[in-house]
């Protein structure tokens, strides 16, 4: 699933294609007809990214986008290809087009039914002044595990299964340690780091999070093998003590961690 950096950097690209056009929408697909006959011929204000969810805003309309799993966006410049497959919408502008494919959710709203959404999310370290002091009570207050935690929308918006155990593991906490048992410096490094890490995600529209002297090959662009400490590295050493790196299911996803780093 698409963690919030990508959706920060479609909000941006969206809006260097279409921002202040006129476009035409409709739905090949047929499943967000309705939707797109309310968009078409209505200029794209603006675009913005909160966690996981894009928005696109028309006027007094906003269309609302959850990637889920298997959503996908593709542009390209005009003229723009025939529709083909399951196309649930296409964007046309002045010299772009934009489709989306298989996403979870994809909607017209309010801003009334926008801000019931946004109501529903924690603080994206993506954003202008995040409320940290909301993460930092809400882990701080709570008996479930930081692992799960952390892949709390309502908690904090954006994190994903591969930056859940990446910060984890640079912070040497253990998912499994309760949030009430966080110190609150501790779980402000966490946020801090974060912010840090979705930055550069945004930059560099990939997941890094090792530094250069943890990687097999220290100098030059990461290589894949070398992007992560611990996510999908289950049974390979862990790159700071050796010892073989486990992995769970926890929050319905798989969790990877050091057994002795994150103790």
């Amino acid at each position: 699933m698409p963690e919030g950096h990508t959706i920060h950097r479609l909000a941006r690209r969206h809006a260097r294609l279409l921002a202040g056009q006129r476009v035409a929408a409709d739905s090949p697909q047929g499943r967000f007809e309705d939707g797109a006959r309310l968009l078409d011929g209505r200029v794209l204000e603006s675009t913005d990214a909160w966690g996981k969810h894009l928005f696109h805003r028309y006027d007094d309309l906003w269309l609302h986008v959850h990637l889920g799993l298997y959503g996908k966006f593709r542009d390209g410049s005009l003229p723009a290809p025939e529709p083909r497959g399951a196309l649930r919408l296409r964007l046309v502008g002045e010299e772009s087009w934009l489709e989306l494919r298989g996403p979870t959710a994809c909607e017209v709203m309010t801003d009334a039914e926008r801000r019931v959404v946004l109501a529903r999310l924690g603080p994206d370290p993506l954003r202008r002044r995040p409320d940290v002091d909301a993460f930092v009570d809400r882990v701080r207050r709570s008996r479930a595990p930081i692992g799960r935690m952390l892949m709390d929308q309502a908690v904090i918006a954006g994190v994903g299964n591969v930056y859940r155990a990446e910060v984890l593991f640079r912070q040497r906490l253990s998912p499994f340690l309760p949030g009430r048992e966080v110190e609150e410096a501790q779980v402000l490094a966490v946020w801090d780091d974060l912010v840090g890490l979705l930055r550069a995600g945004v930059r560099a529209g990939r997941i890094v999070t090792t530094r250069p002297k943890d990687r097999e090959r220290p100098s030059g662009r990461p290589r894949r093998v070398d992007a992560h400490y611990v996510y999908g590295r289950a049974d390979l050493p862990c790159r700071i003590c050796g010892t073989p790196v486990q992995d769970a299911l926890v929050a319905a996803r798989r969790l990877f961690w050091c057994p002795v780093c994150q103790a």
